[in-house]
């Protein structure tokens, strides 16, 4: 099982090193940081999945790093505070943060509130995982809530019949399209125009998402019937 990792950032000596030994002797791995500056490093470098957040810090201020650590991340941040006002609770929560502890606290609590978090955020990528519809063929992946395409993880810009003649044709793998079937599904039967204009689509579909336009393996000719998605 693969260890969570739990970012520390605290001023305070004492409760930096007790809360650092209590969750690593319960299995996780911890990082610790005295300042927003190191903190940044650690996000940076470790990838934690969870990070306890004190708000008074030298330097660069918790609310302030966590808005910054959520332009890197969407982990959990738990704010840990001696403050007790509801004001700074909901600024806490309004800058980013998921929950908010107060000093002095139990490690028990503590420790479940982290796994609360970490189990909530688990779920949450998972059902946005589980909600993501993407083909993906090789190099070639298809968003299909977005209608993005990507060749090598990279967006590529389709026009839209460009993109509706790739959908046609993955949607129906291996199945051959005469040009003459393209044409009238794509522009309709009632369109003004020559089947040309399939061979023009196909010819700059190929360009930007076949690793190689000239030996096709995706979109492939069919001699004397049309054309085919390879899946």
């Amino acid at each position: 099982m693969v260890q969570n990792i739990i970012l520390i950032v605290e001023d305070d000596p004492d409760i930096r090193e007790l809360t650092s030994l209590y969750l690593g002797k319960k299995g996780y791995e911890v990082f610790i940081a005295e300042n927003g500056l190191q903190a940044l490093e650690i996000v940076n470098k470790e990838k934690p999945h969870l990070i306890l957040l004190d708000i008074v810090l030298p330097g660069m201020k918790g609310f302030e790093l966590c808005e910054k650590i959520r332009e890197l991340t969407d982990v959990p941040i738990l704010f840990l505070s001696s403050k007790r006002d509801s004001i700074d609770k909901i600024k806490g929560l309004e800058v980013g943060g998921d929950d908010y502890i107060t000093k002095p606290f139990d490690f028990a609590e503590l420790e479940a509130r982290v796994r609360a978090n970490l189990r909530r955020n688990r779920l949450m990528a998972s059902n946005e995982h589980k909600k993501k519809r993407v083909l993906t063929y090789g190099h070639l992946s298809i968003d299909l809530d977005s209608y993005e395409v990507f060749v090598d993880g990279k967006l590529v810009s389709l026009y839209a019949k460009e993109l509706q003649l790739l959908l046609l044709l993955v949607n129906n793998p291996n199945q051959v399209f005469s040009a003459d079937q393209l044409y009238d599904q794509i522009w309709g039967i009632d369109s003004y125009g020559d089947l040309k204009t399939v061979l023009v689509h196909i010819s700059k579909l190929r360009r930007k998402i076949e690793v190689n336009p000239s030996k096709p393996v995706l979109i492939q000719t069919v001699r004397g019937f049309g054309y085919k998605f390879n899946a």
